[in-house]
């Protein structure tokens, strides 16, 4: 017992996610401890660190509970307040005890509290620095290892290659559009931490054949954003609006890949048709190839109809085939778009969601009118 038959309780908050991150304070009060204890040294999630530093930690021993102590005027539940004596009881043989914190013992502070003046002990409560952002992503990437585990991971996941899992990238790449058309915020969270979970994925699979590992994924994009915002991160002048911003980005992108490269490079074939479209036009357009008056776009546009009218249907032979000319009609839909700072994939989205809707409302109607269908599809 010490010599005053008091003592003094140290409690330090810890974090299973960032199980080195413990503020000066916590390192003063461990360097100062007659004994560091923890509910499990072989557990802890920094333990590990504590050895490294060459500090003895003990297991702290349960002390049972008597009848007062199961009096529900007590504050904390049963465990805490076994916890909560048998620190007190350390504290009092031994002095100045440290106690480091798990996730789940959070109520045994409350616990202590209610013992240790009864007790003639002290206590004090170092908290944790507030973690920073991104932390739960540690997390992400650890039950993504634990799917992996090629010992009692998920016969499943473990099954998966890149190949595989292309569909799900693609399927959960329009999940989230659709979220976002929708303007849910709650939907958009989900969408893009399913979007979150193939990037891991393709990770950890490139990782277990030494290729790269997600910090390898975040490190190129890390270097690539701030290499190529010089007005951010460095001393570049003469940036005034987005605009700029796009032909720095194009130019630095350009010099990066070592030049040579097409007007067109780095837009990939196998997007959907009108995806592709519009990242075309883009380029099309900032390399000043796209008429600037919206009258040109629209006369072509008739142009267009009026043949594809005269058409008939009929690839007879006889002037452009209806499919060309079709094919005429979305690039120049598409260069209109452009033109009017429209997304065409978006706009299409929009005109398929008024489809759909005209539709099932007619059916669900007990008389439905057909005939509204198209126009109310069009017009809304």
């Amino acid at each position: 017992m010490t010599p005053d038959g008091g003592g003094r309780v140290v409690l330090v908050e810890t974090s299973a996610l960032l199980p080195e991150l413990l503020p000066f304070q916590a390192w003063d009060a461990l360097a100062t401890a007659d004994v560091v204890l923890l509910r499990d040294p072989t557990t802890h999630p920094s333990a590990a660190s504590l050895h490294l530093a060459g500090l003895d930690l003990a297991a702290l021993d349960p002390t049972p509970l008597d009848r007062s102590d199961l009096l529900l005027t007590r504050p904390g539940a049963p465990d805490d307040r076994r916890l909560a004596k048998s620190l007190v009881a350390a504290a009092r043989t031994h002095g100045r005890v440290v106690y480091l914190l798990e996730d789940d013992e959070r109520g045994l502070a409350p616990a202590l509290a209610g013992m240790v003046a009864e007790h003639d002990v002290e206590i004090e409560l170092v908290f944790l620095a507030q973690l920073p952002r991104g932390t739960e992503l540690l997390r992400a990437v650890g039950v993504m290892d634990r799917l992996r585990d090629p010992d009692d991971g998920c016969p499943w996941d473990l099954e998966q290659d890149h190949d595989s899992l292309a569909r799900y990238l693609v399927e959960e790449t329009y999940e989230l559009l659709d979220a976002v058309a929708q303007a849910d915020d709650a939907a958009i969270a989900e969408e893009l931490g399913d979007v979150l979970l193939q990037v891991l994925f393709h990770a950890r699979i490139a990782a277990e054949r030494h290729a790269f590992g997600i910090d390898d994924v975040a490190t190129t994009l890390v270097e690539k954003l701030v290499r190529r915002h010089p007005h951010v991160f460095g001393d570049a002048d003469g940036v005034e609006d987005a605009a700029d911003v796009q032909r720095n980005w194009d130019r630095l992108k350009a010099e990066e890949k070592g030049g040579g490269r097409g007007p067109l490079d780095g837009i990939p074939q196998g997007m959907p048709g009108l995806a592709l479209l519009d990242a075309l036009l883009r380029r099309v357009r900032r390399l000043g190839m796209l008429p600037e008056e919206r009258d040109d776009l629209v006369a072509g546009l008739r142009a267009t109809l009026d043949e594809l009218a005269a058409a008939d249907g009929r690839p007879d032979g006889a002037g452009t085939s209806p499919d060309a000319l079709l094919a005429r009609l979305l690039v120049q839909a598409a260069g209109l778009a452009r033109l009017l700072d429209v997304e065409a994939d978006a706009a299409a989205r929009a005109g398929a969601a008024r489809l759909r809707a005209a539709v099932e409302d007619a059916v669900a109607s007990d008389a439905p009118d057909t005939a509204a269908v198209w126009p109310r599809a069009l017009h809304g």
